[in-house]
Parts: structure tokens; C-alpha cells; sequence
């Protein structure tokens, strides 16, 4: 992994926790992504729901045209910062977003056929360049947690194919087909099988086919080469058929820490906590909600055999007893204002934070390639107060 730059003169301008985002990295990211888009010949769109910091997408646009919206305020964004209409896949829309979403939109995905025929003529007539889809599910995933795998048993996501008609209606010109989570190209290649033997025979009957996000092609193991041939033998089998990848992980894969400081040490039944001043709970949440040991820059993960080192607990700042993570193994004692470093905490993170507790959120910063620390966004008591009005 190659590690941030900044060093502690340029994070001691900033007063607090922060994320920080390497120009560096999320270029390397973008570069590999375009690459892959160019020699499948399918086109690579950043899904939202993973990575939104519109700040940054002069940058993106340097690379790729599109973005893929699960909201209207996803599909806005699209529109308005981005600068391009949305893919846009909801599980439900509703009337009175419907119209919005739809002129925010280059192609608008509905979930099931009962939303399809509610809303499907009326989006078209509000944007009439609009390209319809439907969402199918392949009954197949490898996504070990049930929490994170839309084809667990008893889904709401998706059309099986049980429930398709031989001719599907008018103006539906494509499939989504989202399975995947921070998966390789060996289970894309597996579930694909899958793919075509439910839904190959109304590929003739489609425009295009979007398989997803979940492809973490910029994971230092993914098996690129082996991805490029799966999607060039898709594209010999169905010439037709324009294909849509709408990864987010893989954008901002290790593109940055989130940095916070040590602001206490305490002690319980042997068990010694190094409390933060940021909290997995508002700022980390998969950590909790998958879960996952994140990755903190100088220590190992403790196991039962660890008997060298310092061992300490790391614990948030919120009222939740159980906002913290454990146990691992520094070289030296924590002090307090010590700085702790998790590493890739740009991607799901900077979307999913909250301000629960009032807990003061942490500044999104941006480390330029020219080493320049520009910072982004600080927030404040106002940010907190004005999301209870």
C-alpha cells in the first residue's frame, strides 16, 4: 500500500480529525479503470453510493462521462456538479420525485414490473432521450454477508426470471444485474454463467446490459487481464449489447486515511482503550455494520498469541457502548494527542458518515500532487445544528 504524504507540518494547519485524499492515488485509480474501459470496449461509470465528493470531479471527468445515481439527490448531483444526466437505479421512486429523476437521467432503472408500468411512459414524457431498464436478479451471488448481497434469499431487489414475460414491453431497452461486492474477477466470471443462463434469451430484445458495481479492479490482486477477457467474450457473444460496469470501491480504493488523534487512555478489566476523537459509528460504519478490522498505519491486529507489544482497544468518541474495535498491537505506548491513522477510509466513509451524538465530524482535505494540502470542507456546529431544522 502506498502510504499518504502528508507529513505533520502540513496536518498540523488543521485542527482535528480529517480525511485526506491523494490526488496521486485516485489518479492511479482513475487511470487503470479508463484503461480497462478501452480495451473491453464497455463503459465505467462511478456509482455515487460508494464516493461523492463532487469537489473532485474536474478530475473524474478527465477519465470518464458518467455517474450512476440511487436518489434524486444523487441524480442532482450528477446533473448539476458532474455535468452529465445519471444512471439511475432506485428501488422505488415515487410520485413526487419521479419527474425530477427523470430529467436528471440518461437511463432510469426500475426495480420491478409493477414500477416500470406506473412510472415507465410517464418518465419518458417528461425526457424523452431517457433509456429504460429493469433490474433482474440471477438468484446467484458469492457475497458472504447477507447484509451486503442483494441476491439473498427473500431479496427485494430485482426480477427474477420466473417472472418475466417471453416479450418484454415497450421501450425497455436494458438489464441491470448488480451481485457483487469488492468481488474479483473469478466470481464475475462465475456469476456470469449464471447471468446468461437466466436472462440470454431476452439479450436480442435489449440495448445494453449493466452488471454493477462490486468489481474492485483496482485492488492490488484483482486478475485485471482475466476481467478484460471476460468482457470482450461477453461482447463477441452479444455484439449488440452495450455494456455498463458502475463500480465505486475501485475509485477510491486506497486513495487515503482518515487521520485522528489519541484524547484519552483508560483501563478496564485489563483492557486498555486508546480513545479517539472520531468514532466508527459516525465515521467508519461499515467497520461496525460489516464488520471489518480496518487497517491502522503502524500496528497489527492482535490475536490470542500476541504477547510483545502494546495492546490497546481503539474506541470512539459516541455514547454507543459498543463504538469500538479491538484489539491491536502498537510497537510503542499511545500517548495522548499521538496521531492514529486508518487507512482507505475514503470510499463508502465519506458517504455514509453521520453527526450522531454532535460528535465533531472530520474536515475533508485533499493532498495535491504538487504536495499542497488543500482543505475541502470543515464542518461545525452550524452543519449539525441545520441538519435538525
Amino acid at each position: 500500500m502506498q502510504e499518504v504524504k502528508v507529513d505533520n507540518k502540513l496536518f498540523e494547519e488543521i485542527e482535528g480529525p480529517a480525511y485526506i485524499i491523494e490526488e496521486d492515488l485516485l489518479r492511479r485509480n482513475l487511470s487503470l479503470i479508463k484503461s480497462v474501459a478501452e480495451r473491453a470496449d464497455v463503459q465505467i461509470i462511478l456509482a455515487f453510493k460508494a464516493f461523492a465528493l463532487w469537489k473532485t470531479f474536474p478530475i473524474f471527468r478527465e477519465y470518464i462521462s458518467a455517474t450512476t445515481a440511487s436518489s434524486l439527490c444523487e441524480a442532482r448531483l450528477a446533473f448539476e456538479e458532474f455535468k452529465s444526466p445519471a444512471h439511475t437505479f432506485s428501488p422505488a421512486y415515487t410520485d413526487y420525485e419521479i419527474d425530477e429523476i427523470a430529467r436528471c437521467s440518461s437511463h432510469l432503472t426500475f426495480n420491478s414490473l409493477s414500477q416500470f408500468n406506473r412510472y415507465g411512459l410517464r418518465a419518458l414524457q417528461t425526457n424523452k432521450s431517457l433509456s429504460l431498464g429493469l433490474r433482474v436478479n440471477p438468484e446467484y451471488s458469492e457475497v458472504g454477508t447477507d447484509l451486503y448481497n442483494p441476491c439473498a434469499p427473500g431479496t427485494r431487489f430485482g426480477v427474477m426470471a420466473d417472472n418475466l414475460p417471453e416479450t418484454l414491453p415497450p421501450h425497455l431497452e436494458g438489464f441491470h444485474c448488480h451481485c457483487h461486492c469488492e468481488s474479483g474477477a473469478d466470481v464475475f466470471e462465475r456469476t456470469l454463467i449464471h447471468i446468461e443462463e437466466k436472462f440470454a434469451r431476452w439479450f436480442p430484445q435489449l440495448k445494453w446490459m449493466n452488471f454493477g458495481g462490486g468489481h474492485l479492479m483496482t485492488r492490488k490482486d484483482y486478475d485485471v487481464e482475466r476481467l478484460i477477457r471476460i468482457l470482450q467474450g461477453f461482447k463477441n457473444r452479444y455484439p449488440w449489447l452495450k455494456v455498463i460496469l458502475e463500480p465505486g470501491s475501485a475509485f477510491a480504493w486506497q486513495t487515503g486515511p482518515l487521520v485522528s488523534q489519541v484524547v484519552d487512555i483508560v483501563e478496564n478489566k485489563g483492557i486498555t482503550t486508546a480513545i479517539l476523537n472520531v468514532s466508527f459509528t459516525c465515521h467508519m460504519p461499515d467497520c461496525l455494520e460489516m464488520p471489518y478490522m480496518p487497517e491502522v498505519r503502524g500496528a497489527k491486529v492482535a490475536d490470542d498469541n500476541s504477547t510483545s507489544g502494546y495492546r490497546y482497544r481503539l474506541g470512539g468518541n459516541s455514547c454507543l457502548s459498543g463504538d469500538f474495535m479491538g484489539d491491536w498491537i502498537f510497537d510503542h505506548e499511545l500517548k495522548v494527542g499521538e496521531r492514529v491513522i486508518f487507512e482507505d477510509m475514503i470510499h463508502y466513509t465519506t458517504v455514509k458518515t453521520n453527526m450522531f451524538n454532535g460528535i465533531s465530524h472530520p474536515s475533508i482535505c485533499f493532498l495535491h500532487s504538487n504536495g499542497d494540502l488543500e482543505l475541502l470542507r470543515q464542518f461545525g456546529y452550524d452543519d449539525y445544528k441545520n441538519r435538525m431544522d
